[in-house]
């Protein structure tokens, strides 16, 4: 009879407990996604930046322009990882889902993950895709269209009243 009593007021807290965790993971994930994405945009930058100096100089590709795309590749999936986790634990994300009449939750709820998902998709193309080239101009003009596409296909969705 003891143990019941006790089940039956230990499951509030218990259950406070679980949403409190919850709701610091929701918010410590929400606060790196943001962070992040300062990071992933500047490597993305950077990469595009390099890709066009490199296709206009005409000059040779080299180890340090792979690895300028590389971190910027991995920028991106890294974002892609938290903002995927971010909106399967969000408290928003099934109850936003479907709102299309409202614009900021058809934003933050359909277009910003989509289209994000479709720019990383394209930067994953121009990855693959220089692979398979020899000459280094190609390789520039693979990275800066692909990339180039992806880095303005991110900038179009980023909820900028959110941001700042």
């Amino acid at each position: 009879m003891t143990f019941k009593f006790n089940a039956v007021f230990l499951y509030p807290f218990l259950l406070y407990l679980f949403q409190s965790k919850i709701q610091f993971m929701y918010y410590f994930l929400q606060k790196l996604h943001s962070g992040w994405a300062y990071l992933a945009l500047l490597l993305l930058l950077i990469a595009v930046v390099n890709a066009v100096i490199g296709l206009t100089s005409k000059k040779e590709f080299i180890g340090k322009d792979r690895k300028i795309a590389l971190f910027a590749l991995i920028g991106t999936h890294t974002q892609l990882l938290i903002g995927l986790i971010l909106y399967f634990v969000s408290p928003l994300g099934k109850a936003a889902f479907g709102q299309m009449s409202n614009a900021e939750l058809r934003l933050t709820s359909l277009e910003h993950p989509l289209v994000n998902i479709i720019a990383i998709i394209l930067i994953t193309i121009g990855w693959s895709k220089h692979k398979k080239l020899i000459n280094s101009q190609a390789k520039f003009k693979t990275f800066a269209i692909f990339y180039g596409l992806g880095l303005l296909l991110i900038l179009s969705r980023i909820p900028w009243n959110l941001w700042f």
